[in-house]
């Protein structure tokens, strides 16, 4: 099926870019085949843009991106020449609050087994989905510093949630389950922190109650986060809040390959997407070949598919699985393609043909 679909590109910093580069070019590559006809836009925010300008995201901007845009395709931010990372809160966290991206979603599928650092990879397909609340919680910035500077400081950070707010990333994941056959977990805190995570579990009781054919259960998230080292392969989807969904994230990356490999998806399902990879700007490494572009290619394919360009996404998800079964990998993964290289033979693989850069 073809999506006509319009992308705003944002590379953003450090690496960013340049991962970024490769995913567009083998977004191209896919257009070229047939699988999907879209149109690429770049816009050049990040430190350099903030440096030179001032500017971290103009009203003017902002309007144009959600307006004439179907999604938002998205590198990286963090610079140290910017130490308050002003820009990075405007742009990322800015476009995820503004345009109400409230379902984080990040799928953790193990590609290739020997890159789980997990001695029981090889026995069990790993592949999860890990549904997090992305607008509430502690990153909603509130809070206080009393007494700064003296013995008497204190800090307080407040986490919010709102029925409306935990009810509708729960449905969303019981919604997503119920036809995948999918157990859907719900990872908290309520031992510790009774008045939220109470909330969370009333809200995720009702609606599975909704659902009497899928399968449910909540987990405190220090006995999960075990688990999931444990018997990965025995999740679904894992729903929960900002802070937590943030850490268990990270995990599962790791626990399917690395950084490098994880792809995530910013989404308010039917209105608005920013699809990114979960690794960072990297700074050390810029300009060396050494950045890791498939997180950002695998991001790509998850646009795709949101935007019913299945064949395409399914075409980029192929050609990652067979890159790292035929040994195409930046040094990350073991392997010693450059970032240029990696991508330039994913969009070969996709269209059939070398694609420019």
């Amino acid at each position: 099926m073809k999506a006509s679909l319009r992308i705003a590109v944002i590379g953003g910093d450090g690496i960013g870019p340049e991962v970024t580069r490769e995913a567009c070019r083998v977004l191209r590559a896919a257009a070229a085949k047939g699988l999907s006809d879209l149109e690429l836009t770049h816009f050049p925010h990040g430190a350099d843009h903030y440096l030179a300008t001032g500017e971290t995201l103009s009203e003017q901007t902002f309007e144009s991106l959600r307006d004439d845009f179907d999604a938002i395709l998205f590198g990286a931010v963090g610079d140290p020449r910017v130490p308050d990372g002003r820009h990075a809160r405007d742009l990322l966290l800015g476009l995820r609050v503004r345009l109400d991206l409230f379902l984080n979603r990040r799928p953790l599928r193990l590609r290739a087994p020997e890159l789980s650092p997990l001695r029981s990879a090889d026995s069990a397909p790993i592949d999860f989905e890990i549904f997090r609340e992305n607008t509430e919680g502690l990153y909603v910035g509130i809070g206080r510093v009393e007494h700064e500077g003296t013995p008497d400081e204190v800090a307080v950070s407040e986490s919010v949630a709102s029925r409306f707010g935990v009810e509708r990333i729960v449905r969303r994941a019981f919604g997503h389950a119920a036809p995948r056959g999918l157990r859907v977990t719900l990872a908290d805190k309520a031992n510790a922190v009774p008045h939220m995570f109470g909330l969370w579990r009333r809200v995720f009781a009702e609606v599975a109650a909704g659902y009497p054919g899928v399968e449910s259960e909540m987990r405190y998230v220090d006995a999960l986060a075990m688990e999931m080292i444990r018997v990965p392969e025995r999740f679904g989807v894992i729903v929960t809040s900002n802070l937590l969904g943030d850490i268990l994230s990270d995990l599962g990356a790791e626990i399917v390959g690395g950084p490098g490999l994880a792809p995530s998806a910013n989404v308010n399902p039917g209105a608005h997407g920013l699809y990114e990879p979960v690794h960072g700007s990297a700074p050390d490494i810029v300009g060396t070949g050494r950045a890791n572009p498939m997180a950002a290619v695998l991001s790509a394919a998850l646009l795709l598919r949101d935007h019913g360009a299945v064949d395409a996404a399914d075409a980029v998800e192929a050609a990652v699985d067979a890159a790292l079964a035929s040994g195409v990998r930046t040094p990350d993964l073991g392997g010693s393609a450059t970032t240029s290289q990696v991508g330039n033979w994913l969009a070969k693989r996709v269209g059939g043909a070398d694609t420019p850069a």
